[in-house]
């Protein structure tokens, strides 16, 4: 059965803006994405807004929904009570460009700072071998759909924007931390995650692994993880020594 529900939607740009009230009708079984077109459909056509599956698979509507990180299209309507306004914003830690959209090259930028996977120069393709706990290890971190809600929430991005420099975020730590585990890599990831990518920035608040859709453990199998690592090759006076005798 349907109701009207009240609606602030962010209307503007990276310079100016403001929140817009609405009144849209809402039917059962939707979610926040579906609210949106009828917006657009019925009073603002010319709300920006990015979006492609609809299936909570491409990443593509982040947005914040009452000051949460979050999915629009995996937000459902029958979670916020009838009666209650719904505020609908962009992306905190990324310039927006109009409305709903932001510019989230920021997240492009860092992914391509990161080098690729690097297997050792005599594997040839087809000579790769790998036991099935090595897999599982890793095949979490693809479940990425790269939403960015990670991104977003964490303070070290979203709060300071001198730190974008030199922090990669969550999302692509979580990449470096599948390549060091990766055991046909000998890429050099450990020193780099923590002199390169800022991995010493992330104080482990849990806050990405909280917003993430797919529910991929990003604090506690990566970067805790990719942390000890740093740990153990600065710190730990064996592995210290070892390193500088027997270099990788």
């Amino acid at each position: 059965m349907g109701y009207d529900a009240k609606f602030k939607v962010w209307r503007g740009d990276d310079e100016k803006g403001e929140l817009r009230d609405f009144t849209v009708e809402v039917n059962e079984g939707e979610v926040v994405l579906d609210i949106i077109h009828r917006l657009q459909a019925t009073q603002a056509p010319d709300l920006a807004v990015r979006w492609n599956c609809k299936a909570g698979k491409c990443g593509s509507c982040s947005a914040e929904i009452n000051g949460k990180p979050r999915l629009l299209c995996m937000t459902r309507m029958s979670v916020f009570e009838e009666g209650e306004t719904v505020t609908v914003t962009p992306l905190r830690a990324f310039p927006v460009i109009r409305d709903l959209v932001t510019d989230v090259s920021y997240n492009y930028e860092k992914a391509r700072e990161i080098p690729s996977f690097t297997p050792h120069e005599n594997l040839e393709p087809g000579e790769y071998r790998m036991q099935q706990v090595d897999v599982e290890r890793s095949q979490e971190f693809r479940k990425c759909i790269e939403c960015f809600l990670c991104q977003n929430t964490c303070h070290v991005v979203r709060d300071h924007e001198d730190n974008k420099k030199s922090f990669a975020g969550p999302r692509f730590l979580m990449r470096i931390a599948e390549l060091e585990m990766h055991p046909l890599d000998v890429g050099e990831r450990t020193d780099a995650a923590q002199d390169e990518h800022g991995l010493g920035y992330c104080n482990i608040t849990k806050c990405c692994t909280e917003v993430c859709p797919e529910g991929i453990k990003i604090t506690d199998n990566a970067l805790i993880p990719m942390k000890e690592r740093v740990a153990d090759r600065k710190y730990d006076p064996l592995v210290w020594l070892g390193n500088k005798l027997f270099r990788r």
